[in-house]
């Protein structure tokens, strides 16, 4: 039996500390105080409504707060920015006076006023009439089965986030102090360096015979390389590893310590684990390509070298998975082409490669492919091009295309319909005006470079952001599962705590592991056939059971 389509309930603030709580299109409407809302809510969740609001982050934390968890959104921030862009949409129906204000509204995190701040620019919106655009453009397209299923998944997302950042991955401190410990010396006093920076510090002086050097100023240690007859243009690590000189040992142990002191150091653990959680704040869509950015704490980039403080719960197992090669398997699927749908049913899809014939070696099909994906087709990725062409025809000419684009100023988009940024400068209007490269100000190989690299962009957006969209229907159905297998609040029931583009932690009791194992397989499965249907594209996990982040290898 087809299920009925989920009623739509709108909730906007008004003045004076209330909510309205609306039936769409147009029903009863209910007013209700700002505080009364998670009860109302609450009893409204049993008939699993889609919630409409402005924006996820202004209403969904306080929910979670009160112990309110929703099911499905509607965020019409996130999807007025996707529907804005899409070339999936006519524009001239998400024309309204208020359209410039959408386009502008930022996200707020945990800290700052949610319910009613003062001078919030989105109290200046209006969310019905919002909503009442977004649904006729919707209807509008020719494609809104998958522009409905990207909006239904972004706004997914956006719960995920709000419940990853409520529920906090697990961290504890002591074991943080004690790896900095080990790796730095005792915490110094403010202003001071570590010990072993000082140690460091010490033999980088004498080996460049500069005794006042301060290497953590680029200027001064460049010009200290150079003193030195160094070739060197500038301090990067790859360009240190090049050389051969009594220095560089000591100098790329003390920039990658310095580094793990500046992002995760002592003022990091203070700042960001507090009562045994690490709490940063995801935002979905925070990358043009619809992957995740993070505000505060680095969450998407937590060095291995801190990872073992990430501790499960006494009694409680942390479930990592992550998907071999998303990148190439989404090409495979979105292309249609049947010949590396074969190499990706191999848990490594590269050597799947090797075994079809279509290179040599697992080192030259993965240079051959993220060459294609990033645009890297000099040197050994572009002698790899002709074979792969040759094997994955469809693949290929899709990143091809998109790159032709690109370089012709037009935007590309993703399989469910994300749009690229619209290319800017003068290149790209003249590209714009006559379809080929342009001849208005500054060389032709200034206006060649230009075009060029925003190929490269168009070429690595449809496949990056058609592996977002791949993820994020992973996250939603995940999410719903992982509900299902518990009981109790949020934080009692097996959970997500940490997302990263293709890998996943679930925070689970111990004795539910092996039900989330099979949980993110499955919903790793939908999310396949969600997006390409019965094309035969596999996406093989990774899957650990673990006491800490660290033992998953």
């Amino acid at each position: 039996m087809t299920e009925r389509p989920a009623a739509r309930v709108l909730v906007v603030r008004r003045p004076g500390d209330v909510v309205e709580v609306r039936e769409l299109p147009d029903g009863a409407v209910q007013r209700v105080p700002a505080g009364e809302l998670p009860a109302v809510v609450r009893a409204r969740e049993h008939d699993r409504p889609r919630w409409v609001w402005d924006d996820t982050t202004r209403w969904y934390p306080q929910l979670l707060d009160a112990g309110v968890r929703v099911e499905r959104c509607v965020d019409l921030r996130l999807c007025g920015a996707v529907l804005r862009r899409s070339p999936f949409v006519d524009p001239s129906l998400l024309r309204g006076p208020d359209a410039a204000g959408w386009l502008g509204l930022e996200p707020v995190v945990p800290g700052e006023p949610a319910l009613f701040p003062l001078a919030d620019p989105a109290d200046a919106l209006d969310p019905a009439a919002e909503h009442a655009r977004q649904q006729a453009a919707l209807a509008a397209s020719p494609h809104r089965g998958r522009l409905g299923l990207l909006l239904a998944a972004e706004s997914s997302g956006a719960l995920v986030a709000a419940e990853m950042t409520h529920a906090g991955l697990p961290w504890r401190a002591d074991v943080h102090d004690r790896l900095l410990t080990e790796l730095l010396g005792p915490r110094p006093a403010p202003g001071q360096r570590p010990a072993v920076l000082e140690q460091l510090l010490a033999a980088i002086r004498t080996a460049l015979r500069a005794p006042d050097l301060n290497p953590d100023s680029p200027t001064g240690l460049l010009g200290a390389l150079q003193a030195a007859g160094l070739p060197v243009a500038d301090t990067r690590s790859w360009t240190l590893e090049q050389l051969d000189h009594p220095v560089i040992g000591p100098l790329l142990e003390y920039k990658k310590l310095s580094r793990l002191l500046q992002a995760n150091g002592w003022n990091w653990l203070e700042t960001w684990a507090r009562d045994g959680r690490f709490r940063s704040w995801f935002l979905p869509g925070g990358v043009v390509t619809g992957r995740w950015a993070s505000n505060g704490g680095g969450a998407l980039s937590v060095p291995l070298q801190v990872r073992p403080a990430a501790v499960a719960d006494a009694g409680w197992r942390f479930v990592v998975a992550d998907v071999a090669q998303l990148e190439p398997r989404v090409l495979a699927g979105m292309s249609g082409d049947t010949a590396m749908a074969e190499a990706a049913r191999a848990t490594d899809l590269y050597q799947g490669m090797v075994d079809s014939g279509a290179v040599p070696t697992r080192a030259e099909a993965k240079v051959g492919m993220l060459g294609a994906m990033y645009g890297g087709t000099r040197g050994e990725s572009g002698r790899m091009m002709p074979r792969l062409t040759r094997r994955y025809p469809r693949a290929i000419g899709l990143v091809e295309e998109a790159a032709r684009a690109g370089e012709r100023g037009e935007v590309v988009h993703t399989l469910l319909g994300r749009g690229s940024p619209v290319p800017t400068g003068a290149w790209a209007e003249r590209a714009a005006e006559l379809g080929e490269p342009p001849e208005l100000g500054g060389s032709r190989e200034d206006h060649d470079r230009h075009r060029r690299a925003w190929g490269r962009f168009t070429r690595n957006f449809v496949v990056q952001g058609t592996g977002a969209e791949w993820a994020l229907c992973w996250l939603a159905d995940l999410r719903n599962r992982l509900w299902r297998l518990g009981a109790g609040a949020l934080a009692d029931r097996p959970h997500l705590v940490f997302f990263l583009h293709d890998e996943v932690l679930v925070h689970t009791p111990a004795e539910l592991a092996d039900e989330v194992g099979e949980a993110v397989r499955a919903a790793a499965a939908e999310a396949g056939r969600l997006l390409f249907g019965g094309f035969p594209v596999d996406f093989p996990l990774d899957v650990a059971v673990v006491g800490s982040w660290a033992d998953a290898g």
